[in-house]
């Protein structure tokens, strides 16, 4: 561990290494103070650990402080531009997590890591099979025909050498699918019993894997200004380049947690699914997106929609209610912005004029539409009886 301190002017007081063994007691002689952390695998729990002691602590991605490194790739110089970064307020920082939230997050970690791994070794059976003129059709039916034949002693079309060793890989592929069942049920589980994880399945496209990889992994939902920036945070939104007035909207940018993005593309992709094959029962919306864009774009698009709910759910609690408009602030029932008095065909005809305009005009322009069209009624009045339009003329 590098240790770089600075005083509050910013002026270099010490700079050291530790052993991991030393820092808990090092930290513990200093005074409260505001203490920099390059996010990394280990930064949550020393994080945990220096808050524990007093301490403020502010963790930073290291794309962030890289801008104030200032040359060469030390640690003792990678300790001072951590340093120089913390004390800059438009550095956003990285939200420490809870040991429930990371103990949350492992399984999806795990699971992730075996998806891969099982994907892996299917490529293998199908290219080894391959090379020996045994093919199989797409798909996990085509799988399982290959995986038959490995387990016939009795068939001759793959010869007894290479049973013995697609037969180990066979195996091990087995035992991957039941770790994965294993975890998915852990995961289902543990989302029945959080609140806020049954919330978020109330979104279309939403699962209780999806759910529960976002409670684990957005620590505080509020550091978005909105679901805009949540979607940025994600890569589902698109790469803007541009220079001298000229910009260009590019393909998605593909930053931050590539596991949240996979599952709400995935979620997407079976929405969109779905529509394609029963347009008829599907969400004419979907139907609609389908026939305007194609299904790719179309489902990042979703994605896109999918995680800007999610951070409204996170944000402001509450289930997902379709087709929900929020009701304007200004609209307040009942509150008109002036009284009619008096009687005769004149108030008549503007009573009559109030009520179309406020059944056809938005609220905020009802009582300007029912002033203009009083004027007009006044003007039309006194050019019948010979006068001037104004009373001012």
């Amino acid at each position: 561990f590098q240790v770089h301190s600075a005083d509050s002017e910013g002026c270099k007081t010490g700079s050291r290494q530790l052993k991991r063994k030393d820092v808990h007691a090092f930290f513990a002689k200093q005074p409260p103070c505001l203490i920099g952390i390059e996010a990394c695998g280990t930064a949550h729990y020393w994080a945990r650990e220096l808050i524990g002691l007093g301490h403020t602590v502010k963790m930073m991605p290291a794309k962030y402080v890289k801008a104030y490194l200032k040359r060469g790739k030390t640690d003792a110089a990678d300790a001072e531009a951590i340093c120089e970064a913390v004390t800059r307020p438009r550095i956003k920082e990285v939200p420490v997590k809870s040991v429930e939230q990371q103990c949350l997050a492992i399984p999806h970690k795990v699971r992730d890591l075996l998806k891969g791994q099982q994907v892996a070794l299917i490529n293998a059976i199908r290219a080894h099979m391959a090379e020996l003129g045994l093919i199989a059709p797409q798909g996990r039916q085509g799988v399982l025909s290959l995986l038959s034949i490995i387990a016939d002693d009795a068939s001759t079309d793959l010869p007894l050498a290479a049973r013995k060793t697609l037969w180990i890989a066979a195996n091990s592929l087995a035992a991957i699918e039941a770790s994965l069942a294993a975890l998915d049920a852990e995961i289902h589980a543990a989302a029945k019993t959080d609140e806020t994880v049954r919330r978020l399945q109330t979104i279309p496209g939403v699962g209780p894997t999806a759910a529960s990889a976002f409670v684990a992994s957005i620590t505080n939902p509020n550091a978005f200004d909105n679901g805009r920036a949540f979607a940025a945070s994600l890569g589902v939104t698109p790469k803007i380049t541009g220079t001298g007035g000229a910009v260009t909207l590019g393909s998605i940018t593909k930053q931050g947690n590539s596991y949240l993005r996979r599952l709400l593309y995935l979620g997407a992709v079976a929405r969109l699914s779905y529509a394609k094959r029963y347009p008829t029962k599907a969400d004419p919306k979907l139907v609609a997106l389908l026939e305007q864009k194609k299904f790719k774009l179309a489902a990042i698009a979703l994605a896109n929609k999918t995680a800007r709910v999610v951070w409204a759910l996170l944000v402001r609690g509450g289930s997902y209610i379709a087709n929900h408009r929020k009701r304007p602030t200004n609209a307040r029932r009942g509150h008109v912005g002036f009284r009619l008095t008096g009687g005769g065909k004149a108030s008549d005809a503007i009573a009559s004029v109030w009520r179309r305009s406020r059944a056809a005009a938005p609220r905020w322009r009802r009582a300007w539409s029912l002033a203009a069209d009083q004027r007009r009624s006044v003007a039309s009045r006194r050019r019948a009886r010979g006068r001037s339009p104004s009373p001012f003329r």
